[in-house]
């Protein structure tokens, strides 16, 4: 059973996806370095681990579409 930030995170990683697609990453990365920036260590932490399930969802995400791509 997933505790409720790690459940919050993976939201939030899917709805960047839906809204930012192959660009999802880096808008984490740039919000990640304004945590930084800020030195909100956990806020940073939390888009780090947004960007730790972007990692794990983009191989599978780009294999699936590559897979729907018409040869004609």
């Amino acid at each position: 059973m997933l505790d409720n930030d790690e459940r919050l995170a993976r939201q939030e990683a899917h709805w960047l996806i839906r809204e930012f697609g192959a660009e999802a990453p880096l808008y984490a990365a740039m919000r990640a370095e304004k945590a930084i920036e800020q030195k909100d260590f956990g806020r940073c932490a939390r888009w780090k681990r947004i960007l730790e399930i972007l990692a794990d969802s983009s191989p599978a995400k780009s294999a699936g579409s590559k897979s729907t791509v018409s040869k004609y």
